[in-house]
């Protein structure tokens, strides 16, 4: 499997509860941009989107707790709340200059919000692709039995190697609908070798089923009334999770909001077409950044 053609750094970093963090520097002029992933993925999925942004933007990644090259928490927690805050920390510990901007798909959009909500005022404005949230004013109790957390136990773990990884990959939805580069990256980063030499997630599934079913165990919908930045709300438009119905019911609770439908996409969008999403961020942002 070739090696990816980007250059970057990794900073790590400790998170308030003694998590280590990895983040990476995928390089960029412009205004600070920091890219977060979806459950089970890591930075390096958003790497082709943020190719084609650097242009506009000093883009950074972060992979979240549990995920990629960044720790597990010491005490097990996986609640989504600690999502929002490691993305503050982040924020903080690289003391990232206004304007900053946001950029986040799934449970990253949601915990770029929490972050927000949070800390109003901590971004100047967000870009959130389907953020996990239904219109509930207070959180669910976790849902172990849910059928994500269920698909994640089933998940194959272990194999031959990388190359034997992404031939399995490729053959199955969502991932066949990937852009290539992003599948390269995801198996390149997502795997670690075994001293047996065989390659295994660096995301286990336990943890992914753990963060699922804390899906909606969480408030981020009833506390959008403290988002102080702009949000550009946006979905696939043949999505099956989060799409213009739900974020309208999101838009209507935020001071400074827009939905964007983006046709022939699913909820994997950002990682099946990267530059037709890289080209909506831009348009959303940079109109944004000249605002601020």
């Amino acid at each position: 499997m070739p090696m990816l053609n980007y250059v970057l750094t990794v900073t790590r970093l400790i998170a308030g509860d003694g998590t280590e963090l990895a983040v990476y520097d995928f390089g960029g002029e412009g205004a600070t941009l920091l890219l977060v992933h979806a459950t089970g993925f890591h930075a390096h999925v958003l790497a082709p989107m943020a190719r084609e942004l650097i242009g506009a933007f000093h883009c950074f990644g972060l992979d979240q707790r549990a995920h990629g090259d960044s720790g597990r928490p010491a005490t097990g927690s996986l609640d989504w709340q600690a999502f929002g805050q490691d993305v503050l920390d982040v924020v903080d510990r690289l003391g990232f200059p206004h304007p900053l901007f946001g950029f986040g798909h799934s449970m990253g959009a949601t915990s770029l919000l929490l972050a927000e909500e949070r800390a109003p005022g901590a971004f100047d404005a967000l870009y959130c692709f389907e953020p996990v949230m239904l219109p509930q004013i207070g959180p669910l109790a976790p849902q172990h039995t849910n059928p994500l957390s269920a698909g994640a136990l089933r998940r194959r773990e272990e194999f031959p190697s990388a190359e034997d990884a992404r031939a399995n990959f490729a053959s199955k939805a969502p991932f066949d609908r990937f852009d290539p580069r992003v599948l390269d990256a995801y198996v390149e980063h997502g795997f670690a070798p075994t001293p047996e030499g065989t390659v295994r997630l660096k995301c286990r599934r336990s943890d992914e089923a753990t963060i699922y079913a804390h899906g909606f165990a969480h408030d981020a919908f009833a506390g959008l009334g403290r988002v102080l930045c702009p949000v550009a709300l946006a979905c696939g438009g043949d999505t099956d999770s989060f799409g213009p119905d739900l974020l309208a019911l999101d838009a209507a609770r935020l001071g400074q909001a827009t939905v964007t439908v983006l046709s022939g996409l699913g909820h994997f969008g950002p990682m099946e077409a990267p530059a037709a999403v890289a080209a909506s961020v831009r348009a959303q942002l940079t109109g944004n950044a000249r605002s601020v």
